[in-house]
């Protein structure tokens, strides 16, 4: 017998937005996964802190915050060997994941490196696109409406392509590059028509507001920008 490999969506941050059946994982799994920086605590463990009990063999996979597009290969490889040594002696192991596991979500380079050889299920979460569009009270498409989502630290020109394709554009890892992006939504006389959001669903942290009056707020990582240059709902 070898154990299964979970790939769980923990959501955008508060514990009772994770799913029922993430929770019936999280709670059995005898191993627990989770990506963790290499300062601070680790976000994914933090949301589910409250479900890990003292028996549970704990996971760290200490990821550097870099700006590269991938993760560094040597990181995943040694994760997913100390996994394998806990799958092929019967115990599964969930893989704590930030929003969805297959949406920006670290999880998917263990999969790539495992899949082949354990069986695996993905269990989704809530995106922070659906999150912050929740707490700005923002629909984010109707009816035809295209949807674009681009992370912020792509360059001015790939920004600027995707934000005129789209009707609405969700502006991901917002971060250090607030300034620069906020700037490029201006030049496009496109600022009354965005709003800002951050840490939406983690309480007492959370702040939304239209575009226009985020002033020189420090942003953090965890933000995003949805600029809705045309919505369709009329009549249904």
């Amino acid at each position: 017998m070898v154990g299964t490999l979970y790939g769980v969506g923990v959501g955008p941050g508060a514990p009772d937005l994770i799913t029922l059946r993430a929770f019936r994982l999280i709670t059995a799994a005898p191993v627990i996964a989770y990506p963790a920086p290499d300062t601070g605590e680790s976000f994914a463990r933090s949301i589910v802190g409250d479900m890990l009990h003292d028996g549970k063999i704990e996971v760290p996979i200490v990821i550097p915050m870099r700006t590269e597009r991938y993760p560094a290969a040597e990181i995943y490889d040694r994760a997913s060997t100390e996994i394998t040594t806990h799958l092929d002696v019967g115990r599964d192991c969930v893989v704590l994941c930030e929003g969805d596991p297959f949406f920006y979500g670290s999880y998917m380079y263990l999969h790539d490196r495992l899949a082949d050889r354990y069986a695996c299920e993905i269990v989704p979460g809530i995106a922070s696109p659906m999150a912050s569009a929740a707490a700005l009270g923002l629909p984010l498409v109707s009816r035809n409406d295209v949807l674009t989502i681009v992370p912020a630290p792509s360059d001015d020109d790939a920004l600027r392509a995707q934000i005129t394709a789209a009707d609405v554009t969700v502006i991901m890892k917002v971060g250090r590059h607030a300034k620069r992006v906020v700037e490029l939504i201006a030049a496009m006389g496109l600022t009354d028509c965005a709003h800002y959001a951050e840490r939406v669903t983690i309480e007492g942290a959370q702040f939304t507001c239209p575009l226009a009056k985020l002033g020189d707020r420090t942003v953090p990582y965890f933000s995003m920008i949805i600029v809705q240059r045309k919505t369709q709902r009329g009549d249904v």
